[in-house]
């Protein structure tokens, strides 16, 4: 039975006696059809399996699969959380799946129009006056914002900024966006508490500032207490604040960040507002902007004129196109769905809960994994292991044992201010049962740190993939089989 079993999960399961299907035979071979130089040499090498074995392989497959579906996702700065199921169904109505891109305006008004409420949504919760829903990404979102940005300066005579100003908390994607943009990256350290140290920030600002960028909250869950003062001091040398806008699922309906000064700004439909995150896709990252830098957004956007929805183009000081269509529509439809269900009120309570889960969690494990800045923390705490010099068991080590636990690992080694980092986003959807399961197996892992470490680094055990050589995997990847 256990060899049967081996059988059933190994790769190769073809026999040559087995059939899913059978073909009629060929009444004209394909020399017929093309030349003898196109064709392969030799029958093709294809797997030989039932059609029932073939669906208990991908069943099984799948089943092996970590997903949020089945268990606690708690990727720090990624908010994978649940959505409502609902919203994939709409997103793929025929009248929306089915619309050709170059479609006139008049065969889509309704795509128009479900886009232009998203655009006024958007600018309802965050206080800017314009949106763009353009970007497929949340750093393409980044990239549009920063090239508004250059377009407004390039508008107003400074050609002469050619710095960018980063700090260390961060997003990896900010300080390679302003590289990607022709920029000048200008790197600040942190203070003690995990914000920007203003003093820092000061000598770095000049009349070569372009932009300050910052993750709000940053990548170690921290708000910026002295936003609004920050902004001042961005404004008065006459640069532009960037917030990156990735861990808004802490701040809505609690914060416009127009209020406290914020410029130009990306969010992630694919993370605060209901897309499926995971796999690397479907991507959706609209950028706003404040009054005076509105005119520089990529164009075109939608528009309504007397009860009928246009794509507008003829904005003369815009950047131009960021992509070839308006937007990733499956996810705008998402994200429209996720606004249009919940009022005010409950999209405080959203980030409320998910701010209540992350702190929730780093006080559940204080004393075994502390918090890095021992404070109280936004949508996900940054937490560090038992001392790894005198353990030996680190980070990556914990982040495998959790797999045996069923639960997916956390965020691990970012961000790269905090070492050994174990970044933990519960969000506002897991309930206090699944937090405590969590902080259970956390407190057990910690425990066999102290007394049986080398199973813990030697972890996983139930997987059916153990441990692999990380190393070589991303040196030399294999990438077919």
């Amino acid at each position: 039975m256990q060899e049967i079993l081996k059988n059933e999960l190994s790769i190769e399961k073809s026999r040559s006696d087995r059939r899913g299907v059978r073909f009629e035979p060929v009444k004209k071979h394909a020399t017929d059809y093309l030349s003898a130089q196109y064709l392969r040499k030799g029958a093709p090498r294809l797997p030989e399996l039932s059609e029932f074995d073939t669906v208990r392989h991908f069943t099984r497959l799948s089943q092996q699969n970590y997903s949020l579906d089945a268990q606690f996702y708690p990727l720090g700065s990624c908010t994978m959380k649940y959505n409502p199921k609902a919203y994939d169904t709409l997103s793929v109505l025929p009248g929306f799946a089915g619309a050709h891109p170059f479609a006139p305006e008049s065969a889509v008004q309704g795509t128009l129009e479900l886009a232009y409420n998203l655009q006024e949504l958007l600018k309802q919760i965050t206080g800017l006056s314009a949106f763009t829903l353009q970007p497929a990404a949340g750093a393409h979102g980044e990239l549009t914002g920063i090239l508004t940005a250059r377009a407004y300066h390039d508008a107003h005579d400074g050609k002469g900024r050619t710095e960018v100003i980063v700090p260390d908390t961060a997003h990896g994607t900010n300080p390679a966006t302003a590289n990607m943009a022709g920029y000048r990256v200008v790197n600040i350290k942190s203070a003690s508490n995990g914000c920007v140290d203003k003093e820092a920030l000061k000598a770095a600002l000049s009349e070569k500032t372009a932009v300050v960028m910052l993750t709000v909250p940053n990548t170690v869950g921290l708000f910026e207490p002295d936003i609004a003062e920050i902004a001042d001091m961005v404004h008065q040398v006459g640069a532009l604040l960037y917030m990156d806008g990735a861990n808004f699922n802490a701040l809505i309906g609690l914060a416009k960040p127009a209020d406290f000064g914020v410029d130009i700004m990306h969010l992630n439909l694919h993370k605060t507002f209901a897309a499926p995150h995971g796999g690397g896709g479907p991507g959706s990252g609209p950028v706003g902007a404040a009054k005076h830098v509105a005119p520089f957004l990529p164009h075109p956007m939608v528009a309504c004129e007397n009860g009928r929805y246009t794509l507008q183009g003829d904005y003369a000081q815009s950047l131009g196109k960021m992509k070839a269509f308006y937007g990733n529509m499956a996810v705008v439809i998402r994200g429209y769905c996720y606004l249009r269900q919940f009022d005010a009120a409950t999209l405080k309570d959203i980030a409320e809960n998910a701010i209540l889960n992350a702190n929730y969690v780093r006080a559940c494990l204080k004393g075994k994994f502390n918090a890095y800045f021992d404070r109280n923390c936004m949508h996900e705490c940054v937490l560090t292991p038992p001392d790894p010099h005198a353990t030996e068991v680190h980070t990556s080590d914990i982040a495998k044992r959790l797999l045996d636990y069923g639960f997916y690992a956390p965020t691990i080694y970012f961000p790269l201010i905090v070492p050994e980092a174990l970044m933990v986003e519960p969000t506002e959807t897991e309930n206090k049962d699944m937090l405590d399961a969590f902080v259970t197996a956390m407190e057990k892992i910690y425990e066999e740190i102290q007394t049986d470490p080398q199973l813990v680094k030697e972890a996983p055990h139930n997987q059916p993939v153990k441990r692999i050589d990380e190393v070589s995997a991303a040196r030399n990847p294999n990438l077919r089989w």
